[in-house]
């Protein structure tokens, strides 16, 4: 459902956050219970923005564009421009599905395990090497050993309608790419906490099935078949969104939970891989998607919640959040406060970027060699030396493989000062220095991206 424009210009009328607070003193100083107060700022804001100094107004105006009659939006502080829904937005929507709000890299998430092995006791160049070699990054390229997991029995069961030549291609390439990366800020890191100890953590989504399934969709929002290629779309193009109740609306709810089940399944893969590696077992875990679509209470009122790269922070929930190839992540937990409430129980779900991709590395271009694989052409520089990066990494004595200049991190803000926005709405549990990364590297084609 696109909105029409007069309805979306109404939309955007907010008033302004300090007439919100003068009223909700006077409603506090009239003895109104906290919870009519906080749906009276609900009413009257519907949207909530964490670290407002280090957000762009594009991002701004694109939640406010997402926003319908009776929606509640969210802007983290690690918010950027996205594809119809800012990265780092969540909307609450009572009566519709957003594709837009989750994205094509459906199911996108991290995942995090603590091992008892001591950090200074691993071979980090031979763990970095052996990481590469058995898992696959980028497009293309499978696992040496295909993955086995019970979520490619549940594939069949996609209610949407679609040829059965195409079903049988994404079945394929589902079956093909389970377990492994993709490529641009995907990753396997290894860090070392406060005690020494070795962790692991992942951040990849549904590949390309996740993708294919959301260019189907929006291929059906023009009036084509689930098969057809979409009518080209800009950024700045209108929310995407789904009548819940409506046959559409159910098929795309069902097709996004199976994309997170085959996620959650190829994260779980890729870090037993690297368990195997070290021939141990986790002590402590976290697991969340970042790109999806919650049905949730907010305020004694039923939503569908999508968050395109927000972690939910529910009180007592664990996030792993990561950072840069340099700097610390963190595992953190969701805390129960007026804000947190405000914010949909939405944390960040990274530091965010500053730099666009193509300001970074430069423009290039793929084509095509006589073998048929893919080239990466660079037709003008970018402001990032990517051999600077490498030479920094080894100064810091992190073990890097693959990566490139756009995911340098001078592409993104610092990590400390976007958590610090979010206020008392979680608490660092851990701080965890990275070691090891392995991503695709510059000139790895992947499509499937978001």
């Amino acid at each position: 459902m696109h909105l029409p424009r007069k309805r979306r210009d109404r939309i955007r009328q907010h008033r302004h956050t300090a007439i919100v607070v003068v009223r909700l003193s006077v409603l506090n100083g009239n003895n109104i219970p906290a919870r009519t107060v906080l749906n009276h700022w609900i009413m009257e804001n519907k949207l909530k923005i964490f670290g407002r100094e280090i957000i762009d107004d594009q991002s701004v105006e694109q939640i406010r564009n997402c926003l319908t009659e009776g929606s509640i939006g969210v802007l983290t502080a690690d918010a950027h421009y996205g594809y119809g829904h800012p990265i780092g937005g969540a909307v609450a929507y009572p009566e519709h599905i957003s594709l837009s709000g989750v994205g094509f890299d459906i199911a996108c998430g991290n995942k995090a395990v603590r091992t008892p092995i001591m950090a200074k006791e691993v071979d980090m160049a031979g763990l970095m090497d052996e990481i590469v070699r058995r898992i696959g990054f980028g497009i293309g390229k499978p696992n040496p050993v295909r993955a086995e997991h019970p979520v490619l029995d549940k594939l069949p069961s996609l209610s949407v309608k679609m040829p059965g030549n195409l079903k049988s291609s994404l079945f394929e390439t589902a079956r093909a790419q389970l377990g492994t990366i993709g490529a641009g800020n995907h990753f396997v890191d290894i860090f070392e906490d406060e005690e020494g100890y070795l962790w692991i953590g992942v951040h990849f989504g549904s590949r390309g099935f996740g993708h294919r399934i959301t260019t189907g969709f929006i291929a059906l929002a023009q009036g084509l078949g689930f098969e057809d290629r979409p009518k080209n779309t800009n950024m700045d193009s209108d929310p995407i969104l789904f009548p819940i109740d409506s046959e559409r609306g159910m098929d795309y709810i069902q097709a996004m939970e199976l994309a997170g089940e085959y996620a959650y399944a190829g994260r779980d893969i890729v870090v037993d891989i690297v368990l195997g590696i070290l021939g141990t077992k986790p002590d402590f875990e976290v697991h969340n998607h970042h790109n999806f679509a919650w049905r949730e209470d907010h305020f004694g009122n039923d939503y569908w919640v999508v968050r395109k790269g927000c972690t939910p922070a529910f009180p007592g929930q664990l996030g792993f959040i990561g950072s840069n190839m340099f700097d610390y992540s963190v595992i953190i937990e969701g805390t129960d406060s007026p804000e947190s409430r405000e914010g949909l129980y939405s944390t960040v779900h990274g530091a965010g970027r500053v730099m666009s991709r193509r300001k970074a590395r430069g423009k290039v271009k793929w084509s095509r060699g006589r073998d048929g694989r893919r080239i990466l052409k660079t037709i003008s520089p970018g402001v990032v030396d990517f051999r600077k990066t490498r030479e920094r990494a080894a100064e810091l004595g992190v073990e890097l493989r693959g990566g490139g200049a756009d995911e340098s991190p001078e592409c993104y803000k610092p990590l400390d000062e976007v958590l610090k926005h979010q206020g008392d709405t979680i608490k660092v549990l851990h701080r965890l220095k990275p070691i090891g990364v392995a991503m695709a590297g510059d000139d790895d084609f992947d499509p499937y991206n978001d």
